[in-house]
C-alpha cells in the first residue's frame, strides 16, 4: 500500500472517530449536567446543606433525595448531589445507602478523589471483605487509567489528540524535509492510536452510566441460591453494603457475580442498582 493511500485511510478513520467522540461528548453532557442557575435547585441545596451542618441528617437526606428526583425528571444527574446525599446517609449511619450513592457519584465523576476516598472509608464499615479474582496487573492498570476521567473528559481528550493528529498528517503531506516527514508520520500513527484508545475509554465510561449492571446489597443478610428459587440450595450469604454485578434478570430474581467470581441468584428486593 502506498504511503499516501495509507494517509487517506488514517484521515478517514480519524474523521469517523472524531464524529463518534463528538456525539459521545454531546450526549453525555446532556445526561449528566445540571443547571446551576436554576434558583429552586440552589435553594434546596442550600437548605439541605444547612440541615447537614446542623446535624439534621434525615432532613438533609430528604431534601437531597427530592432534588435528585427532580433532576431525573429532566434526565439530569449531578455527582455532587449524590456525594452530598451519601455523606448525609453515612452520618446517619445508613452505610449501604451511603455506599450506593458514593458509587453513583463516582460513576458520573470517576476522577474525584474525595468521592473515592469516602467510598473506601464507608466500605471499611461493612462485613463482607471480598477479594477480586482478577489479579492481572495489566487489567488493573487499564481500569485505573480508564477511571482517571469521565466519558466526557476522554471524549475531549480524543478530540484534542485528533486535531494534533491532523496537523501531523498535514505536515507530512506538505513537508519536503525527509526528517520532518518521518517524525510527523510516526507521530501521526501514535496519535491515531491514542485517539482510538480514548474513544474506547469514552464509550466504556458511557456504557457504565447507560447500562447500570452493578448493585449494592441493602438487606442486613441475604442468601445467594443456585437458581431463581428460594427452595434451591443456598451457596453463600452476602451482607449489607456488598457490591454485586448483575448478569441477567429472571422475574423477581437477579443472577449476580461478586468480585471473587462466585455466581448465584438473589431476589431483586435485596439490592439497589447503582
Amino acid at each position: 500500500m502506498k504511503i499516501r493511500n495509507y494517509i487517506y485511510i488514517v484521515l478517514a478513520a480519524s474523521c469517523i472517530n472524531f464524529g463518534i467522540i463528538h456525539a459521545q461528548s454531546v450526549e453525555d453532557s446532556i445526561s449528566t449536567s445540571i443547571d446551576a442557575e436554576q434558583p429552586d435547585i440552589a435553594i434546596v441545596e442550600s437548605e439541605a446543606e444547612t440541615a447537614y451542618k446542623n446535624s439534621n441528617f434525615k432532613e438533609s437526606i430528604k431534601l437531597y433525595e427530592s432534588q435528585i428526583v427532580e433532576n431525573k425528571l429532566t434526565n439530569q444527574e449531578s455527582p455532587q448531589l449524590y456525594y452530598n446525599l451519601a455523606n448525609a446517609y453515612f452520618r446517619d449511619n445508613q452505610i449501604a445507602k451511603a455506599i450506593v450513592n458514593y458509587e453513583r457519584a463516582l460513576l458520573l465523576d470517576p476522577s474525584d478523589s474525595d468521592i473515592r476516598h469516602n467510598l473506601r472509608f464507608a466500605k471499611t464499615r461493612i462485613e463482607d471483605k471480598i477479594d477480586s479474582a482478577d489479579n492481572l496487573f495489566i487489567n488493573k492498570w487499564v481500569r485505573t487509567v480508564q477511571n482517571l476521567y469521565s466519558g466526557n473528559a476522554w471524549a475531549v481528550i480524543g478530540v484534542i489528540l485528533f486535531i494534533i493528529c491532523i496537523v501531523a498528517i498535514g505536515v507530512y503531506m506538505i513537508s519536503t524535509q525527509i526528517t520532518l516527514r518521518k517524525i510527523s508520520f510516526y507521530t501521526g500513527i501514535v496519535l491515531l492510536t491514542l485517539v482510538i484508545i480514548t474513544n474506547i475509554f469514552a464509550f466504556k465510561q458511557k456504557n457504565k452510566i447507560v447500562n447500570r449492571t452493578t448493585g449494592i446489597v441493602m438487606s442486613a443478610s441475604v442468601s445467594i441460591y443456585t437458581s431463581p428459587d428460594a427452595h434451591s440450595q443456598e451457596l453463600f450469604r452476602l451482607h449489607e453494603g456488598s457490591k454485586v454485578t448483575i448478569k441477567r434478570i429472571e422475574g423477581n430474581w437477579y443472577e449476580i457475580v461478586i468480585a471473587n467470581g462466585s455466581v448465584g441468584w438473589l431476589q431483586k428486593k435485596n439490592i439497589e442498582t447503582i
